[in-house]
C-alpha cells in the first residue's frame, strides 16, 4: 500500500527529495504520493519534518 499524506504538510518538499523513484510531487495544497509509483519504502515518512506522511 502506497504512502499517504496528510494535511500536517507544509510543503517543504523534503519528502519528495526523500523519494528514491521521484513518487511524491507538488500537489494544490500539499504534496501528493502516485500510489503507481510508490513502492512503499517509507523514506518519505523518515524524511518528512512535520509527521505528514504514513502507511
Amino acid at each position: 500500500m502506497a504512502h499517504s499524506i496528510n494535511s500536517d504538510c507544509v510543503s517543504c518538499g523534503a519528502c519528495a527529495d526523500a523519494c528514491p523513484v521521484g513518487a511524491i510531487t507538488p500537489g494544490d495544497s500539499t504534496y501528493v504520493v502516485d500510489p503507481e509509483v510508490c513502492i512503499d519504502c517509507g523514506a518519505c515518512e523518515d524524511g518528512c519534518p512535520t509527521g505528514a506522511i504514513s502507511a
